[in-house]
């Protein structure tokens, strides 16, 4: 059944399209109601409107706090036009339908995003009477279509003139707009929370909406979890070609992979996003140093430092030119045209590369010499904030969370656990494999020298084989190297392994019930060894 629609009532913060979209329904014989800024910009562009006062009786008051909070409103939204009842009182009282509701809400959680905001502006952008109309109109969907999103306009004014909006539609957008004030209420939630939480303990984990719940004071997750995400896009498939796939991002502003531009190639997939992420975490360990990172089967095979972008990409590649093949490569710094034209000389396939800038000049060349290239401009995010503060993980029957895996361990704080301690050059290049071993699947090993990783292990049952896979793949280049594990050893043999195959120094937390036979073994080798006393498995 559709619904014809004879007066509208607009009052949005965000006027992205509105005035066309209003000029639309004049033209269509709707009559709108509008509100303070939304009715002062729909005037200006010589729309007729109807102030909301002249509704209600009321003026605007409380700066605008109270405007629509009124039965001429609510009671045009909620009238059950089924019920003869419902009509009768109505008229009664003057109560004119409404048919069309179109909001969108103040931006509160881009304003709680904001660095430095205070609890006064955080408070100011909480909307009551937006929130109110959207519910009113969505529980009222048999008679009522509310809007919430812009994107929804063109579709809607295509019912409109062609005589009513269909009820699929209006049930749709009725989800739709419960699900967007489930997530604001949710912001707010979480907000206050946060602000007012007492007793909130030291480190907890913080999420703005969408994840929301009152923190306990038994420890940093709350007791209730909240998910509200948006559907970005869906991807060519899961994991594997039969299974379906899709990317859902945080609602308000746009970090990581959300805020990723891609600029050629073919559609992204599940696995393509999900090594990206990977690559970026790692890339993004370097800040504005050039670096690459080559990632496999979200597992980093590649990882250099050099002087510029080509200089990194290429050492890396060094690394495993072989793994690099169907390769995500991620560069720390901007994607310059000598390092594409490198990469279409050198002939490597690569599924995905990823930089926080490309040169136009660069973008145009991959495009037009490898045109499946999927190229993406993805800006660092900086600190995790909101959401990005816990991580997630589906499990049949529910989700795991844990806090994110941030910071490393400034070296200088690490002991020294054998008679030798590491020269000037060897803790350089400690800090640098432990950068790397951070995310490489576990078990993980990473031999590096001259900020280059030369062998890496990971994703290995015990640490033994993780050491024998990253030594085999260096080869000789483990002569002088040093060698980072993202766990203890708790055998001395892995060790053992690396100290013939040439490796000098080592990093690892230690910890294990066997550190003195480890440490034994590093002393008769001349090694140097520090223990860091934290570990970084990567699951």
């Amino acid at each position: 059944m559709t619904v014809k629609v004879s007066r509208a009532l607009v009052s949005v913060f965000d006027k992205a399209g509105i005035v066309d979209f209003c000029t639309a329904l004049h033209a269509a014989g709707v009559e709108i109601i509008s509100t303070g800024g939304t009715a002062a910009a729909l005037h200006e562009a010589g729309i007729p409107v109807i102030p909301v006062e002249r509704v209600t009786g009321f003026p605007e008051m409380m700066d605008g706090r109270v405007k629509t909070l009124h039965p001429m409103i609510h009671g045009g939204l909620l009238a059950d036009r089924s019920k003869p009842e419902h009509l009768r009182q109505a008229d009664a009282q003057g109560i004119r339908p409404i048919d069309l509701v179109v909001i969108n809400l103040y931006p509160f959680e881009a304003t709680v995003a904001r660095p430095g905001v205070t609890l006064e502006e955080a408070i100011e952008k909480i909307d009551i009477g937006g929130p109110s109309m959207i519910r009113s109109a969505a529980k009222n969907h048999a008679s009522v279509t509310v809007l919430t999103d812009p994107a929804d306009y063109a579709g809607v004014l295509d019912e409109i003139r062609a005589g009513g909006v269909g009820e699929s539609t209006r049930q749709r957008l009725a989800a739709k707009a419960f699900a967007l004030t489930t997530g604001y209420d949710a912001a707010i939630t979480q907000y206050l929370s946060r602000v007012y939480a007492v007793e909130e303990p030291a480190g907890a984990a913080k999420c703005t909406s969408p994840m929301s719940a009152t923190e306990s004071s038994t420890g940093p997750f709350a007791p209730t979890l909240r998910l509200e995400l948006v559907k970005e896009a869906d991807l060519r498939y899961g994991e594997n070609p039969h299974q379906a796939g899709a990317f859902y991002r945080y609602p308000g502003p746009r970090i990581g992979l959300a805020a990723m531009e891609q600029l050629s190639g073919k559609e992204l997939s599940y696995l393509n996003l999900f090594d990206v992420n990977g690559a970026l975490e790692l890339a993004w360990e370097f800040g504005d140093r050039p670096a690459a990172v080559i990632v496999k089967h979200a597992s980093p095979c590649g990882v250099a430092m050099g002087s510029r972008s080509v200089e990194a990409y290429q050492r890396a590649l060094e690394c495993d030119p072989v793994s690099a093949f169907g390769g995500i490569v991620a560069l720390s710094t901007a994607l310059d045209v000598e390092t594409a034209q490198f990469m279409i000389e050198n002939g490597t396939f690569l599924e995905v590369v990823t930089a926080p800038d490309v040169a136009d000049e660069a973008a145009e060349l991959l495009k037009a010499k490898k045109k499946n290239l999927r190229v993406l401009r993805v800006p660092h995010p900086g600190a995790a904030t909101g959401c990005d503060t816990l991580v997630l993980r589906s499990i049949r029957g529910g989700l795991l969370a844990q806090q994110p895996d941030e910071g490393l361990l400034d070296l200088s704080e690490a002991r020294c656990a054998t008679r030798r301690p590491p020269t000037e050059e060897e803790k350089e290049q400690l800090a640098f494999a432990w950068k790397v071993v951070k995310h490489v699947r576990s078990n993980g090993i990473a031999i590096c020298r001259g900020f280059q990783a030369v062998g890496l292990g990971g994703g290995q049952t015990d640490r033994w084989r993780a050491a024998r896979t990253a030594v085999t793949n260096a080869a000789e280049k483990a002569i002088g190297a040093v060698l980072a594990s993202d766990a203890f050893f708790p055998f001395a043999d892995g060790l053992e392994e690396a100290a013939k195959a040439g490796v000098t120094a080592v990093v690892q937390p230690g910890g294990s019930i066997r550190d003195a036979e480890v440490i034994e073994a590093a002393d008769r080798y001349g090694m140097a060894m520090l223990f860091t006393g934290a570990r970084h498995f990567r699951h």
